[in-house]
């Protein structure tokens, strides 16, 4: 009995571990590099050739099916941030950290537009959307390795890139439509049916998810993908209607029960958390040789863009504008939260799909927003190499204050007896 315990607390661990840390994205993403370069036609014929149910591609079904469940637990962490208790609840507490998302979207587009002027190509300005994405899990996990599991900056980061998950679904829908398909705006009556829908249920009081998904979130896939536009956003319309009352939620926790919505959440985040191999492996197949300008314009604009968004936008409304930074969080913290924001893997290499139709563009561009990562290290080396030397100077600036006050004590006291 002892063992069998054992076994599944260890189970259990190692479950966690692997989902926390994105193992099977990187696995996914690792092995389709190493495929594409080793046999790069075995790879692009199942991947985009072979056709399953006689129509329909790998790359579509992940693009399609997959990325829906995605998307909608993006959905979900965004209606956590806003519900009472959550982080962008009251909207005053995360002013500095929306304001630091928004320079986390115009910097690395603005940099890209920039870059793409002087040194790249008129056909490749359509990436901008690309270099606006941070990647939450990768983040999250960067963020934590560099600042520590219960710093501030660590909430700050994850608060920032659900933020910019939002910005990043409106900027697919409006910006990027599905390629070579006109868009026909009246099939998104469709899609407002399907809200109405989930609407519907959710004044009937329906607590179990599936008449949602498979009423409301049918609907809303069918419309978007009519409408032109990529139906992986079907869920995010429906999401925010299934029931996730705060004071139900606290009175279910109790016995040990979710909500509608927290039973959503808890019964796809591992589909999507272990599916994320096949979106690596389906995305990420990209040759060494396609390599280009393009490659590092969009690195660039990631990793320096989103700093210096970030960074200058935090510090305008965090000390210009009085709304103050996280307690806890440095000047340093700052810049270096706004490079692990940098890292654009998942949402980019699926933005990429949509911005170039030319593959070996594709691959170009592909190849930059995984180089990405880097950012992730460049902000660990810096931390390594300049944390213990400002925890030096904070350590002395401390000791100075100490000997001006005592000297202050010393001053009062003389006066004092005279």
């Amino acid at each position: 009995m002892s063992e069998t315990k054992n076994q599944s607390t260890l189970s259990h661990v190692s479950n966690n571990i692997i989902r926390a840390y994105s193992l099977p994205l990187i696995l996914g993403v690792l092995t389709a590099l190493l495929v594409a370069n080793v046999a790069p036609h075995w790879y692009e014929y199942y991947i985009e050739e072979y056709l399953i149910f006689g129509k329909f591609t790998f790359a579509w079904f992940v693009e399609n099916v997959f990325m829906v469940l995605f998307f909608g637990t993006a959905g979900i962490e965004i209606v956590h941030a806003l519900s009472p208790g959550g982080a962008l609840n009251p909207m005053k507490k995360a002013v500095t950290p929306l304001m630091a998302t928004l320079g986390g979207v115009l910097g690395p587009a603005g940099l890209f537009l920039l870059l793409n002027h002087f040194f790249g190509h008129p056909d490749w300005a359509n990436g901008w959307g690309i270099c606006t994405a941070t990647d939450i899990a990768l983040a999250w996990l960067f963020a934590k390795l560099v600042f520590g599991k219960d710093h501030p900056a660590v909430s700050f980061l994850l608060l920032l890139a659900v933020a910019d998950d939002a910005i990043g679904l409106v900027i697919i829908a409006v910006f990027y439509p599905t390629p070579g398909k006109a868009i026909q705006p009246i099939f998104l009556l469709l899609v407002l049916a399907g809200m109405l829908v989930a609407f519907a249920l959710r004044k009937l009081k329906v607590k179990t998810y599936w008449p949602y998904i498979l009423g409301g979130g049918i609907l809303c896939w069918l419309g978007l993908f009519f409408t032109g536009v990529s139906p992986a956003l079907s869920l995010v319309f429906v999401v925010p209607f299934l029931p996730n009352n705060k004071k139900e939620f606290e009175a279910l926790e109790k016995f040990g029960k979710e909500t509608t919505l927290t039973k959503f959440e808890h019964n796809v985040s591992p589909i999507v958390d272990y599916g994320l191999f096949f979106f690596g492996f389906a995305m990420a197949g990209v040759r060494f040789s396609v390599m280009s300008t393009l490659t590092f314009l969009i690195m660039i604009s990631l990793i320096v863009g989103k700093m210096l968004g970030i960074s200058l936008f935090t510090f305008v409304f965090g000390h210009g504008f009085k709304f103050g930074l996280p307690k806890g969080m440095s000047n340093l913290d700052v810049i270096l939260a706004g490079i692990v924001g940098g890292i654009g893997l998942t949402v980019a290499l699926f933005v990429t799909q949509s911005a170039y139709t030319d593959l070996s563009i594709q691959g170009a561009a592909k190849m930059g927003a995984l180089f990405s990562v880097a950012a992730g290290i460049f902000a660990l080396i810096i931390h390594i190499i300049f944390r213990p030397i400002l925890e030096r100077e904070d350590k002395e600036a401390e000791m100075a204050e100490e000997a001006i006050e005592k000297l202050h004590e010393h001053h009062d006291h003389y006066e004092h007896k005279a």
